[in-house]
């Protein structure tokens, strides 16, 4: 999680009945009692969706339906004017914006130390810098093959990223596939913090959910993303036109950018599966395998809510295996 949107989406995105607008709502759900208890920094600060001409009005109706679908609160199409008194530095040519105040903004970095903090505190045994290089079925689990020696398990939870597939595909007959698809992003100094409150999007294209304007928790301005297909997993250059592509369009949207800011640029991956959703759950034919692949946008939104999942998920087989020996206490399970 360290090059990405530090968006906690809304949840009106995402396709109904898919993972990603289940998992995506409830993970916003639960965030703000999550930052209370782990001690990070999140803020609900509100997102509009812009569209530029009345011709594009129709996609903003059908996101506010297709959120309202998902169970995302406090939906609301805006006019341009009623946008610019939110957003003064809003183009002219906005013409219309909807509004979710659910949506927030949080520290990744804060957010992931956190849960690897109450990990550690819950008993879990991190092993840096460590390579699987195979997964093997045995009579009790799994072998794992690594570059520090092997290791013998009942359970795997499978959250490689963008070497999910691989992880996936040693144990599995039914094959997934996951391709990166790099993204590009400026990040100003605070003194352009407040050149928007709300995080700005624009009407998604083919490629997700498009440019994006956004203060960050600690007071910065976060522009980008760009959405390149690439093959190389390890790719996370930048390049000068990505950052280009970003300046442009982002200007559209917001007027009085001070780019004259960028403290620094960036790029990120994310972990697109070919069915755009996520795939979670006990893989096909590998009993006691659980997957959570192809977490790519909301993944960040979605993270509580995957975790808790899939904690229940395993909670559940091993009560059915031992249920005399094991109590699995009721509520979420982090880490």
């Amino acid at each position: 999680s360290k090059a990405n949107s530090a968006i906690v989406h809304a949840g009106f995105d995402a396709r109904p009945g898919t993972q990603k607008a289940r998992m995506n709502v409830e993970g916003n759900r639960m965030m703000e009692q999550l930052a209370q208890d782990l001690d990070f920094e999140f803020r609900r600060n509100g997102s509009l969706v812009v569209c530029f001409g009345k011709e594009e009005l129709p996609v903003l109706e059908r996101l506010k339906a297709q959120g309202e679908q998902n169970g995302v609160r406090g939906l609301r199409i805006l006019s341009g004017d009623e946008a610019r008194k939110r957003e003064p530095n809003l183009q002219e040519e906005v013409y219309a914006a909807l509004h979710a105040p659910d949506g927030g903004i949080v520290c990744p970095f804060g957010l992931t130390i956190a849960l690897a903090e109450n990990a550690c505190d819950n008993g879990v045994e991190f092993r840096f810098g460590t390579q699987v290089n195979g997964v093997e079925r045995t009579e009790t689990g799994y072998r794992i093959h690594t570059s520090q020696g092997n290791l013998q398990t009942r359970f795997v939870v499978n959250a490689a990223g963008l070497y999910a597939d691989v992880l996936h595909n040693m144990v599995s007959d039914r094959k997934i596939s996951i391709a990166p698809r790099r993204g590009s992003y400026w990040l100003l100094d605070k003194a352009a913090g407040t050149c928007v409150d709300h995080t700005v999007f624009q009407v998604p294209g083919r490629f997700g959910k498009g440019v994006l304007v956004t203060p960050t928790v600690h007071g910065n301005l976060l522009v980008g993303p760009t959405a390149v297909d690439i093959e190389d997993k390890e790719d996370t250059r930048t390049t000068a036109e990505e950052l280009e592509e970003v300046r442009e369009k982002s200007s559209r949207s917001v007027r009085n950018i001070p780019f004259s800011r960028v403290i620094t640029s960036f790029a990120g991956l994310r972990a697109r599966e070919e069915g755009d959703d996520f795939i979670l759950g006990e893989a096909p034919g590998a009993p006691g395998f659980y997957d959570a692949a192809g977490i790519d946008s909301p993944g960040l939104s979605a993270a509580p809510a995957i975790g808790r999942f899939l904690a229940g998920q395993i909670a559940g087989m091993v009560n059915k295996e031992q249920p005399a020996a094991v109590k699995i206490q009721d509520g979420p399970v982090f880490g």
